[in-house]
């Protein structure tokens, strides 16, 4: 049978040329020597670190003991006995699974508002940008003095409002603390969020509205079966990137309930911090860390198979 000419031959993986690789890098030294200072910064301080953060998760490392012995799997298996690291993977959990919806909801009605045409819409976009410029410090300093029982804002207006009628003490009462905590993350992370989700509404083009439109589609049809579907790449993106934030919250954390009360704050993340610097387990503290990071990795691969199967790109 006669080849046809138009087609190709099939190569095979050609193999890399080191030889021209490298003499096509020192042409362009100069731009790796500008790019120098961080590659060391990332060197040191992340690719260093994490590879000996997993060298101490199999060692009983304390700072305070001059022996630092070898002891394999046991700050693993200690983990998975560990009543308090349970108790910290819940609150993560419940930190997780009501803070995300809820500030992808926020952040999805906001962007829908700011998108369209009203007078000082730049202002509006700036003020609601705000909070993800504010240093995360600075926000949960101003959110525990408005939570605070006595003076604070909160229960200020909700007693003049008559929502309320004795003052509540928000980051002292087991069972608010939380939900003051996930409120304030929501308010904090409402404005990277929108400004996702305005890109993916300004990429979606006007001639599918008009033509919905025509068809009869009301607004919340036009939503549902047009703004909804066609910016599920944007919140397949937001659903991994938030729930990676949320399971690495500890500053806000640290600084507005230091964990408490009874441990009903006390996530992954500050457990860790708690361990390997109060506690001076490094070792424990790195096998901590390394869980985290497996349980991160478990969702997000979970989310690409099971997510991202129903995502039109």
């Amino acid at each position: 049978m006669a080849i046809s000419t138009l087609e190709k031959p099939k190569r095979g993986k050609e193999p890399i040329n080191w030889r021209y690789t490298f003499r096509q890098m020192r042409k362009q030294w100069s731009a790796y020597l500008f790019l120098s200072p961080w590659f060391i910064i990332f060197a040191i301080f992340t690719l260093f670190s994490v590879g000996f953060s997993f060298y101490l998760s199999f060692r009983e490392w304390n700072i305070l003991e001059p022996a630092k012995p070898f002891v394999g799997l046991d700050n693993y298996i200690r983990l998975f006995q560990d009543a308090q690291f349970y108790q910290s993977l819940r609150n993560t959990l419940l930190f997780t699974g009501f803070g995300v919806p809820l500030g992808m909801a926020s952040a999805l009605l906001v962007a829908l508002l700011l998108n369209t045409k009203v007078h000082g819409q730049s202002l509006f976009r700036t003020l609601y940008y705000i909070p993800v410029i504010t240093p995360l410090v600075v926000s949960a300093v101003i959110w525990k003095w408005m939570y605070q029982g006595d003076y604070g804002l909160i229960n200020y207006y909700l007693l003049k409002l008559g929502l309320i009628h004795e003052k509540l003490l928000w980051l002292a009462d087991p069972n608010l603390a939380m939900p003051a905590l996930i409120v304030m993350g929501v308010w904090m992370g409402t404005g990277g969020t929108m400004v996702m989700y305005l890109a993916g509404l300004q990429a979606i083009p006007e001639e599918l509205y008009d033509a919905a439109k025509v068809d009869g589609a009301n607004g919340f049809q036009r939503m549902m079966y047009v703004t909804i579907p066609l910016l599920a790449p944007t919140t397949f993106y937001v659903l991994i990137t938030s729930i990676i934030f949320s399971f690495q919250s500890f500053a806000h954390i640290y600084i507005m309930t230091n964990g408490g009360p009874l441990g009903r704050t006390t996530v992954i993340g500050y457990y860790m911090y708690q361990t390997g610097f109060r506690h001076f387990e490094m070792g424990y503290a790195s096998a901590i860390a390394y869980i985290l990071f497996a349980i991160i990795f478990v969702l997000t691969m979970l989310q690409m198979k099971f997510v991202k199967g129903d995502v039109q790109y």
